[in-house]
């Protein structure tokens, strides 16, 4: 019969037999270790970066309770009004801004108004007038005629001239109409060409305006020379 094998080392099987065999390394060698595999951040850094950012971000979101929420389409947007700001200690808070003062009203007819060394007061104002004169000595007007009737005072010290190319019209659709002092010569007493006047002197005169024939006249512009500021006279 042939002998069991022992289970006891012996020299060829420092061991024991085992349920595996051993191995002997040479001398010199060192056995390879297998590599551990790395972790799923280290291995995708980037990714992990950006899933990172993303749970922040909802976090924030659940925290502020949703205020961060667009507002739907078509919604009003509203800004919060800007507090007051108090003024510092010991000065007087800075009074509120008043409103702008509304524009004052041209005087109208009746009304004395002066510029330079003439004052002027329109007392009426004729308008549609077709023509001005007789058949034999006359003229028509291209659209209309407007008479303006106005006293004019000298005011200064020394002589004025009051003359109707210095005067204007305006009409309700801001256009402005140069005097017709060709036509004025047809009215008897018009004293609104070249006319002297002297101080403390007053003249009743007509100024004549040939303006279109749907044309409102809507105020006069009265200088005392062509370059005199001029004041304006209301005609409604």
């Amino acid at each position: 019969m042939t002998a069991a094998p022992s289970s006891q080392p012996t020299p060829e099987h420092p061991q024991g037999p085992g349920p595996y065999p051993s191995v002997q390394v040479p001398a010199g060698y060192v056995l390879a270790t297998a590599p551990k595999k790395k972790g799923f951040v280290r291995r995708h850094k980037l990714l992990s970066l950006v899933l990172l950012v993303v749970v922040v971000v909802v976090l924030a979101q659940l925290a502020g309770g949703g205020d961060g929420a667009p507002a739907p389409a078509g919604a009003p947007t509203t800004s919060p009004a800007a507090p007051a700001q108090d003024a510092p200690p010991g000065e007087d808070p800075a009074p509120p801004a008043e409103a702008a003062p509304p524009a004052e009203a041209a005087p109208g007819v009746g009304t004395p108004v002066a510029d330079g060394k003439l004052q002027f007061t329109v007392t009426s104002v004729e308008a549609g007038v077709p023509s001005i004169g007789d058949d034999l000595f006359g003229v028509t007007a291209q659209g209309q005629y407007v008479l303006v009737h106005m006293t004019v005072t000298n005011v200064g010290d020394e002589a004025q001239l009051f003359d109707a190319s210095s005067q204007t019209l305006l009409d309700g659709q801001g256009r402005t109409h140069s005097a017709d002092s060709g036509a004025a010569i047809y009215l008897p007493d018009s004293n609104s060409f070249l006319t002297s006047i002297n101080p403390g002197n007053t003249v009743d005169g007509i100024v004549v305006f040939d303006v279109p024939a749907d044309a409102t006249p809507v105020s006069v512009e009265l200088h005392d020379s062509p370059f005199s500021g001029g004041v304006t006279v209301a005609l409604g």
